[in-house]
């Protein structure tokens, strides 16, 4: 069994030693974006372990699109998949090949689409209208792609609105229940059609509910399947999508479900899945990248006044603008070292507000919190950060973007993954 979440031991071994190398750090550096290379490693290894041989496993570049870690997903036999021409761009400068690449967007151009097909890489059409566009430009060209389509099961939404992709009107896929017998014709209609797609959600969605919308989305490819071979139609769906969605643990004591139970449950439930008739695909982000990164940040001041203490940190809303915007649904957990890396106990009988560097009020990313004694020059480290925080990094104010490093479980081996910002950067982008 994996380890969920990086210990708080690690962490400040890992700090402590970072601190002390001047090559890695400098004494602006007031926040850090730590990733343990060897958890994302094991995270792959479970996945690989869990579903069986010839599985493309797609890691979402969404979740972290950094070059090096995208290279370093690719050495581990990975694929990537993108939701952009520019993401696609990325997955293909980080190596990975056309064979190893799915394309899903619901937005997808006809020029983006052109250079998709002529590239080979997967597309997942996400309408009747995008399936026309393809259907129009293979018309004109040969393409070695993998073409699906995106089934919305509607299967009901999680219990975070904002990435529950499912419901009964969904801005993503066919809408199952009204479109069966037209998504059936589509593909009795186009040879090339040999995939299919659902995704559920992300992170508020139960297994069960992901379980559910795969077990319809099967249904529905059984019954084409069987059409197909009635007809005599050289075509098959050949390749089931399963999209991602597995949620992690953001809270100390409480563990997600593993990555093995998930499959052991959708064996149970979905065993046509896994008897060799089709190639699974999964495009898991969060499972692979959450627990695997920590955020280091200065405390910059601490405001006490009686009765509460606000401490005043170098990041906020524009590395965790979900956490900021939308506390109730986001949470990640918040401890303190000094300022050498070493992690401080007791609590304050003061309660703590941590308020992030950004101008406006909202930027604030935990109230009412019981933390040790806190100092100026101490260190708060947010823990699983390693998914959706640098990929959804907000400009407000022109904050300067952090340096990454990555390390081995030793704490050793560091790497510099993106270096900080500089100003001239910053003034290029505005400019």
């Amino acid at each position: 069994m994996i380890q969920s979440r990086l210990s708080q031991a690690e962490i400040s071994h890992t700090l402590s030693k970072a601190l002390t190398n001047s090559e890695l750090l400098h004494a602006d550096d007031s926040a850090i974006l730590f990733y343990d290379l060897t958890a994302i490693k094991a995270r792959v290894e479970a996945l690989k372990r869990a579903f069986p041989p010839g599985t493309l496993h797609a890691v979402a570049v969404k979740a972290n699109p950094l070059l090096k870690i995208l290279s370093f997903a690719n050495s581990l036999h990975t694929g990537a998949e993108v939701a952009s021409l520019p993401e696609l761009y990325l997955a293909e400068k980080a190596g990975f090949g056309p064979g190893q690449i799915v394309y899903d967007s619901p937005c997808k151009t006809r020029e983006e689409l052109e250079y998709a097909l002529k590239t080979g890489v997967s597309i997942n059409a996400d309408s009747f209208e995008e399936l026309g566009r393809i259907a129009e430009i293979l018309n004109t060209i040969k393409s070695g792609s993998v073409i699906g389509l995106r089934i919305n099961p509607q299967v009901g939404p999680g219990s975070i609105k904002t990435t529950s992709v499912a419901d009964g009107i969904s801005k993503f896929g066919i809408p199952l229940a009204q479109n069966r017998e037209k998504i059936i014709q589509c593909y009795l209609q186009y040879p090339w059609l040999q995939s299919i797609h659902v995704h559920i959600g992300s992170q508020g969605c139960p297994v069960p509910l992901l379980v559910a919308g795969i077990r319809r989305v099967l249904d529905l490819c059984i019954d084409v399947n069987e059409l197909l071979q009635q007809q005599s139609a050289p075509n098959r769906i050949l390749n089931f999508d399963i999209g991602g969605g597995l949620p992690v643990s953001y809270h100390p004591g409480k563990d997600a479900v593993g990555m093995q139970q998930f499959v052991s449950m959708l064996q149970s439930s979905c065993n046509e899945l896994f008897s060799g008739q089709y190639r699974i695909i999964t495009e898991y982000g969060r499972y692979i990248h959450a627990n695997a990164g920590w955020v280091a940040s200065k405390v910059e001041y601490v405001k006490r006044e009686p009765g509460y203490n606000i401490i005043i940190t170098h990041v906020g809303a524009d590395l965790f603008l979900r956490k900021c915007y939308n506390p109730a649904d986001w949470h990640h957990h918040i401890t303190v070292t000094d300022k050498h890396g070493h992690i401080k106990t007791g609590i304050d009988p003061v309660k703590y507000t941590v308020a992030g560097p950004l101008c406006f009020a909202g930027d604030v990313l935990a109230t009412d919190l019981e933390l040790p004694v806190v100092e100026e020059g101490d260190f708060l480290i947010l823990h699983d950060a390693g998914a959706y925080t640098l990929s959804m990094w907000s400009r407000y104010n022109s904050r300067q973007m952090p340096v990454v490093i990555g390390y081995h479980e030793t704490g050793n081996d560091f790497e510099i993954l993106r270096r900080r910002e500089t100003p001239d950067d910053l003034l290029e982008f505005w400019s």
